[in-house]
């Protein structure tokens, strides 16, 4: 009896297995050919799954960004405000392991982005989405009415935009000294400075 391959559960084990390249020899190294062997799996059976490296860099990119999201999605926001809205960022910074993992090829991707249209488009909805985050804890606060009044509402939320941003880039190029914990209390000290102190 033929074996029954299940075709979206192996575009990701390829995906993966581009991650795994990309992190140990970088994008340059991210060919069909690489990422076949690391999948275990022949260049020829590649072909089923992904017609061109473009179609397989982009899905593989793209996982990053479904991964996120997921997590998101399954996150339970019964506790107090200010608590939720800095989970919430935390799901763009690197602060486990796999969001480590992530986040190291993600920025590999950014990089290819700038001469791959195809991949541009992704990375610039993806950062778009960030932002639209951060915007969404800013107008929270200010619905909430524990945002500061003497604070320009759109400035601070491109402040916390480039904090989010700046953390994880940090984490990922300085692993050694922007710590899980660092970035948590970082996060904590920037959104209790946006409320007044009656609310702190």
């Amino acid at each position: 009896m033929p074996k029954i391959v299940d075709h979206d559960k192996q575009r990701v084990l390829v995906a993966e297995a581009a991650w795994r390249i990309i992190r140990k020899n970088g994008m340059e190294q991210a060919s069909v050919r690489n990422i076949a062997e690391e999948a275990g799996i022949s260049v020829g059976s590649m072909r089923h799954y992904f017609s061109t490296q473009s179609e397989l860099l982009l899905y593989a990119m793209n996982l990053v960004s479904e991964r996120v999201t997921s997590r998101i999605q399954s996150m339970s926001f019964d506790g107090p405000p200010m608590e939720h809205m800095k989970q919430l960022l935390l799901e763009f910074i690197p602060n486990t392991d796999e969001k480590m993992a992530e986040m190291e090829v993600w920025y590999a991707f950014t990089a290819k982005s700038k001469t791959d249209p195809a991949l541009k488009k992704l990375a610039d909805t993806v950062y778009n989405d960030i932002r639209r985050a951060v915007e969404i804890v800013i107008t929270s606060l200010v619905k909430l009415n524990i945002f500061r009044a003497d604070l320009n509402q759109e400035l601070e939320i491109e402040r916390l935009y480039a904090l989010v941003d700046g953390l994880a880039i940090h984490a990922v190029l300085r692993p050694d000294q922007m710590s899980s914990k660092l970035m948590d209390q970082t996060l904590t000290l920037h959104l209790a400075s946006l409320c007044p102190e009656s609310a702190k």
